[in-house]
Formats: C-alpha cells, sequence, structure tokens
C-alpha cells in the first residue's frame, strides 16, 4: 500500500475533528488528489459528511461489530486506490468502552499501523498546551503522533504563544491554526451533527470549510506527515467480486427523512442478487414496483408532517407489507411504520402497519452497542438452518423514541442481551413478512444479514410464482368438470 495514510484524532470529544478532515478530503481533492476516508465507530452521519468531500463512499472501521482481520481488509481494500487516506476518530485518542484501551482510537492507529494528527480545541488555552501534548505522547509511546492543528484560536498572540511553547516543550509540528469560526460549524440538533443529506446547501458548506483549510493549514505539511500504513495484521487474499444474477428488486427508502445505510451492506445487497429502487418518501407518491422493501434509518420526526401528507404512499406500504411483501426496518424506518410518530407536542399519522405509536423523547431510550440473540422465530435464513447455529450479533441503537400502546401480537426476531431494543429484552417485531429492529445492523462475518435478507425475499417471491402457476393449471380442470 502506498497511500500516505493518517488518522485525526483529538484530545475530547467535540474539537473539530469531523469539520477538520472534511475540510481536508474536500482541498486535496480539488488539488486533484484520490482521498479515502474511514470513520471509526458506527456513526451514520460523520461518513455522509466525508463521503461528500471525498467524493467517494466513507467506510466505517469499528471494533465491536468487526474482528481486526476484517478492520485490517476492510482499510487495504478501499485505501488502496486512494493517494492519500484520512480515517476519523471519535471521541478522544484514548478513549474507548474497555479501560485498557483496546477499542480506542489509538488502537485503531496502532492496528492499521497509521500516524495520528491531532486536532486540539486551543480554548482557553495557551502554554497550557504542552503538557496536554507531551502527556499524550507518554501515555502510550509507540503512538506516532506525527502534527498538531490547533482549532478554535483567537488570534495571531494566542497561536504565537501556543507555537512557542509546542516548540519548546516538545518536537510536535504545528501543521495549521484555525481560528473561531463559527461558520464551519455544522448544524447541530437532537441527535448530534444534521447529515448532508438533509442540507441542500452542504456542498457549499464543504466547499467553504475547505477554503478556509486551505488557508489556515499547511497541506503540503499535512501530506508529508501521511505515512504507508503498516498494517500488524498481514491482509488476507481477498476473494473476488462475484455479483449474483440480479433475482429481486427491493425497494429502499433514500431521501432527506432516511439515510442511515452502510455503503458496504448496500453493496452485499447488490452482490447477493438485488436490484436497489430507491424512493423518496417525501415526494413519491407510491411505493415502486418491487420485491422487497427496505427502509434505514433517519429522522422522520424532523419530517413527521410531509411523511403523514404523502397519504398514497403510506397506503402502498402498508397494503404492500399487509399482503406480505417481505420487508426490513431499522430504527427511522420502525418509527414511520408505526400508527403514529408523536414530537414536541405534535403528533402525526404514520404508515399504520405497526400496531403502536411512536413516542420521541428528550433523553435517549437506547444508545451504544447491542447484542442480539436469535430467538428462532426469525424470517430470514439462518446459519446452517438452525436458531442455535449462530452465534450472538454485535450492533448499535442510538434511538429518543419508543414504542407504545401496542396492541398487536409481540413475536420478536431477537432477544436483546445488552441494549434496550423495542422493550427493553425484545427486538425485531415480526409482523407478516415484515422484521423491524431499533438495532442497527451490519454486514459482517458475524451476521451476514444481506444475503439472509436478500434470500428471504427471493424464497417469498418465488413460492409466489409457484403457487401462481400451480393456480393456473387447477383453473382449467375445474373448468372442465364444470
Amino acid at each position: 500500500m502506498t497511500a500516505g495514510s493518517l488518522l485525526i484524532s483529538a484530545a475530547l470529544k467535540s474539537s473539530g475533528k469531523t469539520t477538520v478532515t472534511m475540510g481536508l478530503a474536500a482541498a486535496l481533492r480539488q488539488r486533484g488528489v484520490a482521498v479515502q476516508t474511514f470513520k471509526k465507530g458506527p456513526d451514520y452521519i460523520d461518513p455522509m459528511w466525508l463521503s461528500r468531500a471525498a467524493r467517494t463512499p466513507c467506510r466505517n472501521l469499528d471494533f465491536y461489530t468487526m474482528s481486526h482481520q476484517e478492520i485490517t481488509d476492510t482499510f487495504r481494500r478501499f485505501a488502496e486506490p486512494a493517494q492519500t487516506v484520512f480515517i476519523e476518530g471519535n471521541k478522544g485518542l484514548f478513549d474507548g468502552l474497555d479501560p485498557e484501551g483496546s477499542d480506542s482510537n489509538s488502537a485503531l492507529a496502532r492496528l492499521l499501523g497509521v500516524p495520528v494528527l491531532l486536532v486540539v480545541d486551543t480554548y482557553g488555552m495557551t502554554r497550557g498546551v504542552a503538557p496536554l501534548l507531551q502527556g499524550y505522547q507518554a501515555f502510550e509511546s509507540d503512538i506516532q503522533i506525527a502534527g498538531v492543528i490547533l482549532n478554535k484560536v483567537g488570534g495571531p498572540r494566542h497561536e504565537q504563544k501556543m507555537r512557542a511553547a509546542i516548540e519548546h516543550y516538545t518536537d510536535l509540528k504545528v501543521v495549521g491554526a484555525i481560528g473561531r469560526r463559527p461558520e464551519l460549524k455544522i448544524v447541530e440538533r437532537h441527535l448530534g451533527l444534521v447529515p448532508a443529506n438533509e442540507l441542500p446547501a452542504a456542498d457549499s458548506h464543504i466547499a467553504r470549510t475547505a477554503r478556509v483549510i486551505e488557508a489556515d493549514v499547511d497541506m503540503d505539511a499535512v501530506q508529508a506527515l501521511a505515512a504507508p500504513a503498516a498494517p500488524k495484521l498481514r491482509a488476507q487474499a481477498l476473494p473476488p467480486k462475484i455479483v449474483a444474477p440480479t433475482s429481486v428488486r427491493i425497494a429502499i427508502a433514500r431521501d432527506a427523512a432516511f439515510g442511515f445505510y452502510y455503503p458496504d451492506d448496500l453493496e452485499a445487497l447488490s452482490r447477493a442478487g438485488a436490484e436497489l429502487v430507491p424512493f423518496d418518501t417525501l415526494h413519491d407518491r407510491h411505493l415502486p414496483e418491487a420485491d422487497g422493501l427496505f427502509i434505514g434509518g433517519g429522522f422522520p420526526e424532523v419530517h413527521m408532517r410531509t411523511l403523514s401528507e404523502n397519504i398514497s404512499l403510506r397506503s402502498d406500504i402498508r397494503a404492500a407489507i399487509e399482503n406480505g411483501l417481505p420487508s426490513y426496518v431499522e430504527c427511522g424506518g420502525l418509527l414511520y411504520l408505526a400508527r403514529s410518530l408523536s414530537w414536541h407536542g405534535e403528533t402525526y399519522d404514520m404508515a399504520g402497519v405497526i400496531p403502536g405509536d411512536a413516542v420521541m423523547h428528550e433523553r435517549p431510550i437506547g444508545r451504544g452497542y447491542v447484542q442480539l440473540k436469535p430467538t428462532g422465530d426469525g424470517l430470514w435464513p439462518l446459519k446452517d438452518g438452525q436458531a442455535g447455529g449462530l452465534k450472538d450479533i454485535p450492533a448499535h441503537e442510538f434511538h429518543y423514541a419508543s414504542l407504545e400502546e401496542f396492541t398487536g401480537e409481540a413475536r420478536y426476531a431477537y432477544h436483546v442481551i445488552r441494549g434496550h431494543g423495542i422493550d427493553g429484552t425484545h427486538d425485531g417485531l415480526i409482523l407478516k413478512n415484515l422484521t423491524a429492529c431499533f438495532a442497527h445492523q451490519r454486514n459482517l462475518a458475524p451476521n451476514r444479514w444481506a444475503e439472509s435478507f436478500v434470500a428471504f425475499v427471493a424464497n417469498i417471491k418465488n413460492s409466489a410464482f409457484t403457487s401462481q402457476a400451480e393456480t393456473a393449471k387447477i383453473r382449467p380442470l375445474q373448468q372442465n368438470v364444470n
């Protein structure tokens, strides 16, 4: 691998990592450099911004849902064609669930053998930046902190004091100093940053950020710090990308309300033989012709009035699922299929597939990594045809919503071993051929859900064809008898 790589991290969360990574990626892309971005963790929103900036899908690297080998192989596969690679960390450089740091950003830098570019929020700090950096260098000395970008700098004097302290007490190179520029801040709301797919001005915001980064950061120095990765694990031979002949059409909601999809999962659905047919829940009046349905996460509560007013589409979806359309929905998709959705004192009718009401709360109901155990009632094919043969599923959830006043018969695909799910102990509500989860799943070695879902859709489609053919054979005989 010849691409220069950097892991962009910080001392603590909300230091400006996403803005810096996005700006660096866009600025280099505008220079004609092929950039590939990665994001540590299961997040959807930051990768949407990074994908927009680099003009190529950002890939998630996550210790909880991926083995070390999967992380290394994924990094190798998508970094190889690029000239420069940026990995945006989550939280601080040494933060994670494990007190010993096995899932930290520094652990990812160590596994992939990439240097770190540290973004430091300097608000209210001058000489104190030096002991902070000394401590970070000494804490895990095998991690190479290659350089520093000072963020939220108060002015030339502030910058000069910090540069002098860093130069005197450390050997770190300061490659940029970004002023306090409120125009660079991405709008936030109840669940964090607003996704790029919801902002019509997303591209202009990225372009503005790139101009600031070009002015305040030494781009040549950043590229000089980037080094070819040296992963601790030898990459395994990658299997050929075999794409199965298209066997089913799966309608997928892709719009401002629903945009939380992993590119790897969408690619896996296609490889398994699905043609993905996008539709817009806000503007399309009818569901496209399809053999299956997939609605991922998003922010339906922000668009609930428009979603509710699209009565014809809601009716199409309700009728299709009631007639047995194989369907899978996650989080926001679950809210959309409920009877109603309530938020900030307002309530709107939703698709009415799930006999319960979705209610948004001020505090999170389910947040973080989850562990699911199949109940054996799941609709999709399981490994070896046995529920017990499938290992527990690692996933994650991030929802402020609950499903209340449920009046139907409760049947679930998963026990929740860790997390909250729908009711604290179950997730994956099953209604006819629908599975509805609060958890977000990833198509990885522990859980090849995409292939299983496509196989399920194909099986239902083929069963319908067989049934129709049998009916066609029987009708003439009945007519002859009569």
